[in-house]
């Protein structure tokens, strides 16, 4: 059994005794009531932003902060510019809830990505119920059939997918849905081990066009204007910004770096 395996096990049985409460048809009455999803995409050619997360803890390096009060530190994300902000909702690995993503959603008009191990279609009116506009769709723990239909759920409902994808097979995957915005992992969901270098091979399959995020493994500037150069539109950053002690500042400089170098990368391709 996989890390990923485990994640989803756990997430399953968390997921019963919610449905158990609220039941799939209130879920989707609640979600059809919500207010409409901000609109994340398209995005400004030659931008980068940052999705910065709400993030206690993970798998791969345990408990990480404590987060009293996740709206604090999500109005300071949004004081330093970020283009998102993820909100980690799973409970075992991460220690987070819907709690967190009502908190978040109630103090900030930023979009919200509700992060989390989706494996059925109650999760995505759950997200949407909660405020979240993005949800995360992870292409590894999804057969084709429901990679596509849950991504078509999400459109319906108003809200943009993250398809993350961490081999050529998943971006192939992701590119077969047509999916506008693919998040490309630099950590191996097996084994969890994290190498950047694999962001640029990977990033070089997506179609034209897509939006493309980069994730995992940013501890400072170096690996933002890395990912930049590659071909990343968004870097999503947790670890770095919840130990950091600076979240504001560090949102913004990474903001401005990643956006240094993409319009760089702009004025060469004009002039070329």
């Amino acid at each position: 059994m996989t890390v990923l395996d485990g994640i989803v096990d756990g997430v399953r049985e968390d997921l019963a005794a919610r449905r158990a409460r609220i039941g799939d048809r209130d879920i989707a009455s609640r979600a059809a009531d919500a207010a409409p999803a901000l609109p994340f995409l398209p995005r400004a050619a030659g931008s980068f932003g940052v999705i910065s997360e709400v993030k206690r803890a993970s798998p791969s390096a345990g408990a990480l902060a404590d987060i009293p009060d996740p709206a604090d530190l999500a109005r300071e994300y949004a004081a330093g510019g970020a283009a998102a902000i993820s909100v980690l909702t799973e409970e075992r690995r991460f220690h987070g809830s819907l709690d967190d993503l009502d908190a978040v959603r109630a103090a900030v008009d930023v979009p919200l990505l509700r992060k989390d191990f989706v494996v059925t279609e109650y999760q995505i009116h759950e997200a949407r119920a909660h405020g979240a506009d993005l949800v995360l769709l992870i292409v590894a723990a999804l057969s084709a059939a429901q990679l596509a239909e849950y991504h078509e759920l999400v459109t319906a409902l108003g809200m943009t997918a993250l398809v993350e994808a961490h081999t050529p097979e998943e971006v192939a995957a992701a590119a077969a849905i047509d999916a506008p915005l693919i998040g490309v992992n630099t950590r191996n969901l097996k084994d969890l081990t994290v190498d950047t270098a694999r962001f640029a091979p990977l990033a070089e399959l997506c179609p034209a066009g897509s939006t493309l995020v980069a994730e995992s493994g940013v501890k400072s500037l170096h690996e933002v204007e890395d990912y930049a150069r590659a071909g990343a539109d968004l870097a999503l950053v947790g670890e770095v910004l919840v130990t950091g002690g600076a979240p504001r500042r560090n949102v913004a400089d990474f903001t401005a770096a990643g956006t240094a170098i993409r319009r760089a990368a702009g004025t060469a391709a004009a002039q070329a």
